[in-house]
């Protein structure tokens, strides 16, 4: 999961706020939403971290607008997520289709608790935390373990460290290299993506190397 810096709200939503009766279903410039979680997430999901685009992806409400009617336009509950497995099984869902209508306690917005420093990731790319309740909500609300979601992010963070190999193969990679990698990968590209799924090899390479 990598933190979410909240950029301006879309003006169509701020307008929208204004009106008398406004809520979220009848606000109907939500392609222009999306594309403002898009821009600033760098094309990943919210959760999991894998490509989303305008036509394969869900807009989150991070706390659940059945519950938290006051934040349904909140720009700052608002999230971009995966389609996350809709309409399979349970079991096989991941990230806001799987959490649905519960609450969290992991934030991916920017905020007193970085959610960067709350979550740990495996070499076979489990991701997890020493925090409990955050802990529940990676491996049962949103399923973030699921066989194929780990595969990718070791798969990730295979690609960096085999990049690191060829590029280094006779040195040690000293603070200096692992912090320029770390540095490439927490910015965006020059289409304003993020790699998928670079939390994990970020992570790595700060902690593990």
């Amino acid at each position: 999961m990598k933190k979410i810096i909240k950029q301006s709200e879309p003006r169509s939503l701020v307008e929208h706020r204004s009106q008398a009766n406004a809520n979220y279903d009848n606000y109907p410039d939500k392609d222009k939403l999306r594309e403002s979680l898009l821009k600033e997430q760098g094309y990943i999901c919210c959760y999991c971290m894998s490509r989303i685009k305008l036509d394969e992806m869900k807009i989150e409400h991070w706390q659940p607008q059945t519950k938290y009617i006051s934040r349904q336009l909140d720009y700052r509950n608002l999230l971009g997520a995966c389609m996350g497995k809709q309409g399979a099984r349970p079991q096989k869902q991941h990230c806001d289709t799987r959490k649905g209508d519960s609450e969290i306690t992991i934030n991916p917005i920017e905020g007193d608790k970085n959610c960067e420093n709350l979550i740990r990731y495996r070499p076979d790319g489990e991701i997890y935390s020493i925090d409990t309740s955050i802990n529940r909500d990676l491996n049962e609300t949103l399923n973030l373990n699921l066989e194929f979601l780990k595969k990718n992010r070791k798969a990730a963070l295979d690609v960096v460290l085999d990049q690191l190999r060829k590029k280094f193969p006779n040195t040690t990679w000293t603070t200096n290299i692992r912090q320029k990698v770390i540095n490439d990968l927490s910015d965006k590209d020059a289409n304003g993506y993020y790699s998928e799924y670079c939390q994990i090899a970020i992570w790595y390479l700060k902690y593990k190397l």
